[in-house]
């Protein structure tokens, strides 16, 4: 192809490049903002260049776009008119709207860690500038209740500011790989010979539950247990059934609500399953709303203990007679850190050198699996010492459940129980690859099942009642994934079969491997053997793919 050709092309692409990496990591770096004084020069690192600019005249352009002096304007023809315009754009945003919200962000223990990474890509002329970016936005924010982008670059105290936009490159290739590998493992499982599975319960229409039903027809029982360890009685919804042997206790994650899971705690009951939905105070919807008001940093790892002890007192109460009568045994099922608070309260701790396995995880900023953040809090927080439940546990059931840095090696092998295990093909935030399926290989209960949701995501299982208090956060259609009523239809489905084969006792009995089609979604539900196949044919597809474009690496320190 001619020089006159390729040229244009690369400069095409270094243009876009250039104005899309720039506006990311200008608005990672305003989120997470420092303390330096009048920075003069902004130096850029871009495949092996530097772009020097002058943050003066890069100042005086964000406020007149029309002012075009000295070198500045010689990067900004590198740019197109729309380029340019997303740029003013983006140098003027106000960083913070909440200015309470974000300082209780900046104080937490995940935004430290993140800020800490940010050297990654912002340095200044002394290094690292992660922390400093954080103290700058604390400095300002005391001043005024907006700062914008230039404001912040400009307010940092260095001669010198550099962002290496090759770092930034890097992290967008490994999310992009991310999303790549589980596409491959998604074609994959998808060759694995699975019989076509039907539901244990009748079909109407292809729908098991309608999004529009209410609670109002048979409304729970509202129930406050009093404990030891926390100041108020803990807030319960109850679903009771006579006679029944194993009773359902059901958790939302973190910042969630008990409004959130009610669909399947009354779809559950429906089917004569005893439910119980636990409301975990400090870390469901309430505590949120309270850090939105600046009223309280945001919860994480460090309730886990209190949600320990919330679960191990509804079982002791249920089998003392604090509540009415359920069960004798007990399937624990949750949402997110919920699942891994079933986990822990089943009896797992984690695995020696964990501290060691996060210094490795958190050497890049994690975007890519946010649920290591909450793993290697972890180390900092006191877990309650492991102590059997006042009832045995029949099964656990995790929905987006996580904990690779946490079990690594033995995975789920010291439960005793059986576990169905749950993930979204599109859960970018407890991803199954690493976060469900390497916990469950080394399980080597037959009765386990591990079940990953095609076209699902980290949110598919949260449902909003109508009528309900309007959400805090509002998620596009990237962040949803498929229409979440047609994948809690497949969640209810395969959960009330797992149950029903815990109850009924016999592995015959117990939830088959197969592939489920309904409403447009599918669910594969594989087995010990099958999760090992699937392991082995990922692998294969992956070899044959790295020989042609092998995946990028981290960023460089």
């Amino acid at each position: 192809m001619p020089a006159s050709v390729v040229e244009p092309t690369r400069l095409r692409r270094r243009r876009a490049l250039t104005s899309s990496l720039l506006a990311g990591v200008l608005s990672l770096g305003s989120l997470l903002a420092p303390p330096l004084r009048a920075a003069e020069q902004l130096d850029i690192h871009l495949e092996g260049l530097d772009l020097p600019l002058n943050l003066v005249e890069l100042e005086r352009w964000s406020r007149d776009p029309s002012t075009r002096a000295g070198e500045l304007v010689v990067w900004l023809n590198l740019l197109d008119p729309q380029s340019q315009q997303q740029l003013h754009q983006l140098l003027n945003a106000p960083l913070v709207r909440e200015r309470s919200f974000t300082q209780q962000m900046m104080r937490s223990w995940a935004g430290q860690r993140v800020a800490e990474e940010l050297g990654v890509l912002i340095s200044t002329e002394n290094g690292n500038a992660g922390p400093l970016v954080l103290s700058t936005l604390n400095t300002l924010l005391k001043e005024q209740r907006q700062v914008t982008v230039i404001e912040l670059m400009r307010a940092l105290p260095a001669q010198q500011l550099t962002i290496n936009l090759d770092g930034l490159q890097l992290l967008a290739r490994g999310w992009q790989q991310q999303l790549f590998d589980q596409e491959l493992a998604l074609k994959a499982l998808q060759t694995l010979p699975l019989p076509q599975g039907t539901p244990l319960l009748p079909l109407s229409d292809g729908v098991l539950l309608d999004q529009q039903s209410s609670a109002a027809d048979q409304a729970p029982q509202r129930w406050r247990l009093p404990v030891p360890h926390r100041q108020q009685p803990l807030g319960l919804e109850l679903w009771p059934v006579p006679d029944a042997k194993t009773w359902v206790l059901l958790m939302p994650g973190l910042g969630g609500s008990t409004d959130q899971l009610r669909w399947l705690a009354q779809a559950l009951h429906e089917r004569d399953w005893p439910v119980v939905l636990l409301d975990h105070p400090g870390s469901n919807e309430l505590a949120v709303r309270e850090l939105v008001q600046g009223r309280r940093l945001p919860p994480g790892a460090e309730t886990l203990p209190g949600r320990v002890q919330d679960l191990q007192a509804v079982v002791a109460a249920a089998q003392t007679g604090g509540l009415p009568q359920l069960g004798q045994r007990v399937v624990l099922m949750g949402h997110s850190l919920a699942g891994l608070t079933s986990l822990l309260a089943a009896g797992l701790r984690p695995e020696p050198g964990l501290q060691r396995r996060c210094k490795r995880s958190l050497a890049d900023l994690p975007l890519i699996n946010l649920s290591r953040l909450l793993q290697c809090q972890l180390p900092e927080v006191p877990l309650p010492p492991v102590q059997p439940l006042a009832q045995p546990i029949a099964g656990v059931v995790t929905l987006n459940g996580f904990g690779s840095l946490l079990w690594p090696h033995r995975g789920l092998r010291g439960l005793e129980a059986p576990v169905l295990m749950v993930g979204g093909s599109l859960d970018l935030i407890t991803p199954p690859l690493s976060e469900q399926l390497h916990l469950f290989l080394p399980d080597p209960n037959p009765r386990s099942r591990l079940v990953l949701l095609e076209g699902a995501s980290h949110f598919s299982p949260v449902r909003m009642q109508a009528g309900g208090e309007a959400p805090l956060f509002k998620f596009g259609e990237e962040w949803v994934g498929v229409d979440p009523a047609r994948v809690q239809n497949l969640i209810l489905s395969l959960s009330s079969e797992f149950l029903w084969g815990l109850d009924q006792g016999g592995l015959k009995r117990d939830l088959p491997p197969q592939r489920r089609h309904v409403g447009g979604v599918s669910a594969y539900v594989l087995d010990h053997d099958l999760a090992k196949l699937w392991q082995e044919r990922i692998e294969v597809r992956t070899s044959r793919v790295d020989r042609v474009a092998p995946p990028a690496g981290p960023p460089a320190r």
